[in-house]
Order: structure tokens, then C-alpha cells, then sequence
């Protein structure tokens, strides 16, 4: 009985983890979406060709948000500047670098009421996909005790059971998933 017991708690625990991934997944996801104030993680996306090997741009530059509306790139090697500088015209940013011969400096523009309502479709596109892939998640668990129950290793008073304990798990980051992206929302909505 104590072995059953523990491998429900393992199909429990597993499930609960990988939902916690799809919140963080989520929250990275959120981070990289433009809210028109600047943010380090709006460049996670730019690989720069160094030494014949594309690298992400933090690997290779420090990037700093001296104030909200400006973002600064100092790359470790200041031979690699022009490459850099090329990358992000090239990544479609929509904003333009000015490089100084030091640092490259990324201005924010204001974004239009337009932009804002495209980004909080993205949002939400994103905020949809992390509450199928936490339903996924509790639907995989639930086919596991079920399986269990089929194999008499558990009752279906213990199944039941489990299948409540698992639901509460899953509205649990259902509503984290929400906090995330409400919590990016209210930030693209401000102007």
C-alpha cells in the first residue's frame, strides 16, 4: 500500500512541476514582449554571428536599462560592436540603434494604442497556450492513476481523491498562468 501511495505522490509531484514550467515558460514568454518601457529580456531573442558561432546577445554584451525608455548594449569586446549593431537592425526590433564607437544605445519609441492592443493579442495567445499545456499535463497524470485504478493498485475512493488533489493543482497555476499575463497586461496598458 505505502508503494502505491508513492508513486501517486511521484505522478502528482511530476505534474505539478511541469506545470510550474508552463507558468515559467509564460512569464519568460511575457517578458519578451515589448511593453514600451525598457527590459533586458526584449533583446533574449538577438544572436549575434561571432567567431562563427551564433550567440545569444547577453553572452557576449552587457545590456542595461539606465532609464525606461532606453536600453544600453557594452559588448565585453568592443571589436564585435559593428556586428552586434547589425544584428538587432536586423532583428526588427522597431527600435533603432545608435552605436558610439562605446556602447550602443536602443531608444524605445511610445507605442501606439494599436501596438498595445497587437501585444495583449500576443498575450493572450501566449497566456492560451500555457492553460493547454497545463490541461495536457493534468490530463497525462489523470490517464496514469486512472491506470493505476485499472490495475487495482489504488481504490476508486483513492482515485477520486487524487483526481481532486490533481484538479486543485491544475486551477492552481491555471490562476498563476492568469496573474502572469493580467500582471503584463495592466504593464502594456499603461501609458
Amino acid at each position: 500500500m505505502a508503494d502505491e501511495n508513492e508513486e501517486v505522490q511521484l505522478i502528482l509531484e511530476d505534474a505539478a512541476e511541469r506545470m510550474d514550467k508552463s507558468v515559467e515558460v509564460l512569464r519568460h514568454e511575457a517578458d519578451t514582449i515589448r511593453t514600451g518601457r525598457a527590459n533586458a529580456a526584449m533583446l533574449d531573442s538577438v544572436r549575434v554571428e561571432l567567431y562563427g558561432t551564433a550567440m545569444p546577445l547577453n553572452q557576449v554584451a552587457t545590456i542595461n536599462a539606465p532609464d525606461p525608455r532606453l536600453l544600453v548594449v557594452q559588448p565585453f569586446d568592443r571589436s564585435t560592436l559593428s556586428a552586434i549593431e547589425k544584428e538587432l537592425m536586423r532583428a526588427d526590433l522597431g527600435m533603432t540603434p545608435s552605436n558610439d564607437g562605446t556602447v550602443i544605445r536602443l531608444p524605445i519609441p511610445m507605442m501606439t494604442q494599436e501596438r498595445r492592443q497587437e501585444m495583449v493579442k500576443r498575450l493572450h495567445r501566449f497566456r492560451e497556450e500555457a492553460h493547454v499545456a497545463i490541461r495536457n499535463v493534468r490530463r497525462d497524470a489523470l490517464e496514469h492513476l486512472r491506470g493505476l485504478e485499472k490495475n487495482k493498485e489504488i481504490s476508486q475512493d483513492e482515485l477520486r481523491r487524487d483526481q481532486d488533489q490533481l484538479q486543485k493543482t491544475t486551477d492552481e497555476h491555471i490562476v498563476r498562468a492568469d496573474e502572469v499575463s493580467n500582471k503584463k497586461e495592466a504593464e502594456l496598458m499603461e501609458v
